[in-house]
């Protein structure tokens, strides 16, 4: 699928290098979100997951990670490198993905997120919504506890 610029295939094991430099550059140490290679790999075993890498020519720009479970879809990670953000990379990937869920039977989708992630903005204008919090959920490098946030869409409302 190509979106404006940006190229999106599901990644192999082969591009697990290009999937950590997009890590790398998105996710803030601080808050200890970022996966290892030795996390992603265990994605690419499992037949109910996918992982999705946006390229800009050759370059990676972002990627989505999700599995499915029965009825259910859940993103595991989402990750857009940070030169691209606002430029629709990350939306891509969610459209991307629900669509992947959808084919395969997913009815409802989920995401779980750190409360102060500015990323709820992005999720929120592609159709998600809080369905649960948990408190001093999250405990980040820098000491501070944070809560976690579950956000939900239903099925009804993903494009064809």
């Amino acid at each position: 699928m190509t979106v404006g610029d940006v190229r999106l295939a599901t990644a192999r094991i082969g591009d697990l290098s290009a999937i950590m430099r997009v890590m790398e550059a998105a996710f803030d140490p601080a808050y200890g979100e970022a996966w290892s290679t030795a996390q992603l790999l265990t994605l690419f075993a499992l037949p109910s997951a996918r992982v999705c890498l946006a390229w800009d020519g050759d370059r990676p720009c972002g990627f989505s990670a999700a599995r499915i479970a029965g009825p259910e879809s859940e993103l595991l990670l989402l990750a857009v490198d940070p030169v691209r953000r606002g430029s629709g990379v990350g939306a891509a990937l969610m459209d991307d993905w629900q669509a992947w869920a959808k084919a395969a039977g997913a009815e409802d989708f989920f995401l779980e997120m750190r409360a102060d992630n500015d990323a709820i903005h992005l999720y929120r204008s592609v159709g998600f919504s809080e369905c649960g919090r948990r408190p001093a959920y999250y405990r980040g490098g820098d000491g501070v506890i944070r809560d976690a946030i579950t956000m939900r869409r239903s099925n009804a409302a993903v494009k064809e």
